[in-house]
């Protein structure tokens, strides 16, 4: 006989296993006959960055670092991210939860994202801003776990975002209209870029009109290669594409001689040309033959989220216009009495807290990765291989044609 919590028990098994049944008819009711509920599309979107290591017969996957706080290759099974659902509550909440930022990036294009097998290291331009937003919810750039992320395959850089398996995408990504309206949101351009090309100083290439009749290497089924067809097209230059999957296909073509010029964008190309077998014997053309906006991708419809990751890039912005750097921003937080600089570093006003961080989370990005210019001439500025020229990527009040700006901190 049993007890009466247990014919308790049973009995509410019993209603729910009813319950259970019923649904399952009513639904299967709904639909006529034989129809299976329709499936919901897939959408596939591709980038202007080639992806960096499928099918390539010299790929090899990055070893796991030492540190826990790195993950070179997204990996489901192993990732916490992965089983939390982008719809479970608030981004923010589940980040501070968890006690770390999971961060999506590039692990093969030095200067913007890299892994360093060696000594278990990542950095880079986009690294960098990924540990800003570590630093603006956790006071501590290091609280915050690496993914590398490809422009297709497993590790999809998107398909990773909307899944949740990472926070937040920095990884030279161009912001789109089609990919604006595929459940990404977008942050504010880190990286004001262009696609350009790449040619060898002695054949004398040095404008478009010399590409005409010369074999151009391009990534396939990228931006890169439309934009190439497009442009090419309305200025009526010929040319013949020599098509590669990935770029570790790409440059080493380019190198060997298989292809006169190779297209990407032009930050890209300062980058790989490093990685040639005698980059000064190279030159990256003036002209530029698009616009890319390089920026941060996250989950779309999360405003508290968007709203962290715009307002740490901004902070990054804005502390530069008001002259507010990693090597002076103690002292100027000890004494200034700027009622900008004192809002941006916390010591007046709520706006941190508004945002769901520290009131100080502008002094804590500052104090610990810098400003705008801190983070560009660590990683691409005059002392690194790549000496790229900040040209727009310059805050909008200090001349040169920079259109860097953020919105005021009041």
């Amino acid at each position: 006989m049993l007890s009466p919590r247990q014919a308790l028990a049973h009995s509410r098994h019993i209603a729910l296993t009813g319950i259970i049944l019923l649904t399952t008819l009513l639904v299967g009711c709904s639909l006529p006959f034989g129809q299976a509920p329709t499936p919901q599309p897939v959408i596939l979107i591709v980038t202007a960055t080639p992806d960096q290591r499928s099918q390539a017969p010299t790929a090899r996957p990055f070893p796991t670092p030492a540190s826990a706080s790195t993950t070179p290759a997204l990996d489901a099974a192993a990732t916490p991210a992965a089983t939390e659902s982008p719809a479970a509550g608030g981004l923010l909440a589940r980040v501070k939860a968890r006690g770390k930022l999971i961060c999506g990036t590039n692990a093969d294009l030095p200067g913007f994202g890299f892994y360093d097998n060696v000594r278990s290291q990542w950095s880079g331009f986009d690294v960098d801003f990924c540990r800003t937003v570590a630093a603006a919810i956790f006071g501590n750039a290091e609280a915050i776990e690496f993914v590398a992320l490809n422009t297709s395959g497993q590790n999809e850089r998107f398909e990773a975002v909307r899944s949740g398996k990472v926070d937040v995408l920095f990884r030279n990504t161009t912001w789109t209209l089609g990919r604006d309206v595929s459940q990404l949101a977008f942050g504010p351009t880190t990286f004001h870029d262009g696609q350009s090309f790449m040619a060898r100083v002695a054949d004398k290439i040095t404008s478009l009109k010399d590409l005409a009749g010369k074999k151009i290497c391009v990534a396939r089924g990228t931006t890169s290669e439309q934009n190439l067809n497009d442009d090419f097209a309305a200025r009526k230059i010929p040319f013949e594409s020599v098509l590669y999957d990935d770029e570790n296909q790409l440059y080493p073509a380019y190198d060997s001689g298989s292809c006169d010029a190779v297209t990407s964008d032009s930050s890209q190309l300062s980058s790989k040309r490093q990685t040639l077998a005698t980059p000064q014997n190279n030159a990256i053309l003036g002209d530029r033959i698009s616009r890319e906006p390089l920026g941060p991708a996250f989950i779309e419809n999360d405003e508290q989220w968007r709203d962290v990751i715009t307002w740490t890039v901004f902070a990054t912005m804005y502390a530069e216009e008001l002259g507010v750097n990693q090597a002076n921003v103690d002292q100027i937080k000890a004494s200034s009495t700027d009622p900008r600089v004192r809002r941006l570093l916390g010591l007046e006003g709520d706006f941190g807290e508004k945002l769901g961080l520290s009131k100080d989370f502008g002094y804590q990005i500052i104090s610990t990765i810098g400003n705008y210019a801190d983070i560009y001439n660590r990683n691409l500025g005059p002392s690194t291989p790549f000496v790229l020229e900040r040209g727009p990527n310059k805050a909008w009040n200090l001349g040169g044609g920079g259109v860097l700006a953020s919105p005021p901190f009041r």
